[in-house]
């Protein structure tokens, strides 16, 4: 090889380099200062318009009073919701997944089992994923949920009509083996068809991204390649709970809780569909430590849903918006942590007040985010997808 020839490639491998380096330590996005924390009910934020507010579940006397854990699904006409539910106390030993649904968004179905008791420990729910012929509603299971260590295992099950279904099955790796880790209620496929979402794995729970190119979400998943950041237990990540967005240059961008009580996001970024992150990194921007969620509308704009407190508070909850993915620059409101939040109505261990673990789906014209307030009503508020986007 000339000198020429070996001058071209170690410049071009240089290059790639640096350019490595530079996506390694670029800040996956930015988000302006747009919360008043002196206004801790609002944050100083106004209400997005012409939001409705509508209840899936709410508990009676002798019903279950808790419910948490509230996940959203379109399949042929109808929105499905997704909860965990007990009689008390947060993963008690009576822990059931229910449903219910609604062909209008607003009056909901009453609600219906996906999981009997679990004698050995607790099943709790897991989120929905469709190919469009097939409903797949993803089931936690926890063994020995007294024990010590927290871990599980991903369970699945069918139906073509939302009302029968199949017996359960391990949601499976790329060598058709059952995942061990506990997967995220936030399956979702990129332009190109590719799912994404995370799984925790054992020992514990380690958050670790996946993806998998299997139209139905229950096979074929593999782990993306990310180095997470030191943890202060090494039983549980310091990132937990992720959802995701793309951006305007085609990269995912996966937010996370961060375990470490910073009371802000943690993000990693792939440029690859997923096979490799960067290192997650530390967002200048504020969270309650609690789940998220995150996504694009059918622009292309991006949005995250959290609580922006800045504490522990789950309140209020917002929508913070950007056009490209890079830089947030919006925020609304969804609920308000004054007189538009209930009062929490029964005590239960875990319980407290606030909108709780958000998330959301598209469906018609509409941003639906589901939430559990108070940790016992499964709540829903949705959002003309016309009044997020921006306008030219």
């Amino acid at each position: 090889m000339g000198l020429k020839k070996i001058n071209i490639v170690l410049a071009i491998s240089l290059f790639q380099l640096t350019s490595l380096f530079s996506q390694e330590h670029q800040i996956p996005f930015t988000v302006d200062s747009l919360f008043d924390m002196s206004k801790p009910e609002t944050l100083g934020l106004k209400f997005v318009e012409k939001a409705e507010t509508f209840t899936v579940f709410s508990p009676q006397k002798d019903g279950n009073k808790y419910n948490h854990g509230a996940v959203l699904f379109p399949f042929k006409g109808y929105l499905y919701a997704q909860w965990q539910s007990s009689s008390v106390d947060e993963d008690g030993e009576d822990t059931q997944v229910f449903y219910s649904r609604s062909k209008d968004g607003k009056v909901w179905e009453k609600p219906m089992k996906l999981t009997e008791i679990y004698e050995n420990g607790i099943k709790t729910n897991g989120g929905w994923y469709s190919g469009g012929h097939t409903l797949i509603a993803y089931i936690c299971v926890w063994p020995n949920f007294s024990n010590e260590i927290k871990q599980g295992y991903t369970e699945y099950v069918s139906s073509n009509d939302g009302l029968t279904w199949s017996k359960p099955l391990p949601v499976t790796d790329s060598d058709g083996k059952p995942i061990p880790g506990i997967i995220e209620q936030d399956v979702r496929a990129l332009p190109n068809g590719r799912l994404v979402t995370a799984f925790h794995m054992q020992p514990g729970l380690n958050a670790k991204p996946f993806y998998s190119d299997d139209t139905l979400g229950i096979s074929n998943w593999k782990v993306g390649r990310m180095q997470n950041m030191t943890a202060k237990d090494s039983l549980m990540s310091r990132e937990l709970e992720p959802s995701w967005f793309y951006r305007k240059d085609a990269a995912i961008v996966m937010v996370f809780r961060d375990q470490n009580s910073s009371f802000k996001k943690l993000a990693a970024v792939s440029y690859d569909n997923g096979e490799t992150w960067t290192q997650p990194q530390l967002i200048d921007t504020p969270d309650s430590r609690a789940k998220q969620s995150a996504g694009n509308l059918s622009d292309g704009t991006a949005f995250m849903v959290n609580n922006p407190s800045g504490n522990k508070n789950r309140f209020p909850l917002a929508i913070t918006l950007s056009k490209d993915g890079f830089v947030f620059d919006k925020a609304y409101l969804i609920r308000s942590g004054d007189e538009n939040l209930q009062p929490m109505r029964y005590d239960g261990k875990y319980k407290r007040i606030g909108y709780s673990y958000p998330k959301s789906i598209i469906w018609d014209d509409y941003l639906y985010v589901s939430y559990a307030t108070n940790k016992e009503d499964i709540e829903i508020t949705r959002i003309p997808i016309s009044y997020l986007i921006y306008k030219n």
